[in-house]
């Protein structure tokens, strides 16, 4: 089996909800979101998949910004923004269910969002 081109690409946050409008008029679902943290800021990407095609659009935001919530295109997207509130401190406004950082219960609040390596380096410089 060849495996197919899964395309990636970088969206701005002004065009994060008309990108992911564009997947949901075209039948495509979403399959997850992700977060992580990259030098000084927060990678989030939207994955998608219609007839066993993934694509995926990426954005790249500094901490402290605001990003749009999908949940009112699809539903579902609410755990995930929840779950990158309460992982990394990344703000989602207009959440179809927000549980104001209390989806999950963690020692430290925002655990991710400065991982260090023993407490010391940066895990991305190991």
């Amino acid at each position: 089996m060849i495996p197919k081109e899964q395309p990636l690409s970088i969206c701005t946050l002004d065009d994060l909800q008309a990108q992911v409008q564009s997947y949901y008029d075209r039948g495509y679902r979403l399959v997850q979101m992700s977060c992580t943290k990259v030098d000084e800021g927060f990678e989030i990407s939207y994955c998608f998949d219609l007839d066993w095609q993934f694509e995926t659009i990426r954005i790249i935001i500094p901490p402290g910004t605001v990003v749009p919530s999908i949940s009112g295109i699809y539903g579902g997207a609410f755990i995930y923004e929840n779950e990158m509130h309460d992982f990394f401190g990344v703000e989602v406004s207009g959440m179809n269910i927000d549980y104001n950082g209390n989806l999950l219960k963690t020692a430290v609040k925002y655990p991710f969002s400065n991982v260090t390596f023993k407490g010391v380096e940066k895990c991305q410089k190991k």
